[in-house]
């Protein structure tokens, strides 16, 4: 049985990680009778990193809980797991226009003002450069 600071160390996480996924209901830790300590197993260690590792896919806290849920259920989570993947890359997609979007727009903006003149606010103005922008 490990505590919360040995399963950080383990599975290369920081406590309050592990904290939170308690919180959330991704790990269910036993309790130490004697100091109330949370004891993890060797399935949490799995479990630990097998979060990481789809976060870093890009599936979220939530998407893995119903991963998750699927496996206690004895069901295949793949076809969830495929579904979800599949969501959040157009979700990336939409993401990405935008940011390319905007990139071009500030690109536009630097390229205008280096040959604008600095202003000075005033009643009608607070800051010339940006009410430049249409």
């Amino acid at each position: 049985m490990l505590t919360v600071s040995e399963l950080s160390k383990i599975a290369q996480t920081t406590r309050d990680a592990i904290r939170h996924y308690v919180r959330i209901g991704l790990l269910t830790p036993s309790r130490d009778p004697v100091n109330g300590y949370r004891l993890f197993s060797d399935g949490d260690i799995n479990k630990t990193k097998f979060i990481r590792r789809a976060k870093g896919l890009g599936f979220t806290l939530s998407d893995i809980k119903i991963i998750f849920d699927h496996s206690y259920d004895g069901q295949s989570p793949c076809p969830a797991v495929r579904d979800i993947i599949r969501q959040r890359i157009d979700e990336n997609r939409v993401r990405m226009a935008e940011l390319n979007a905007l990139q071009q727009r500030m690109d536009v903006a630097l390229e205008k003002w280096k040959s604008m003149p600095d202003g000075e606010p005033d009643s009608a103005a607070i800051c010339y450069l940006i009410e430049s922008i249409e």
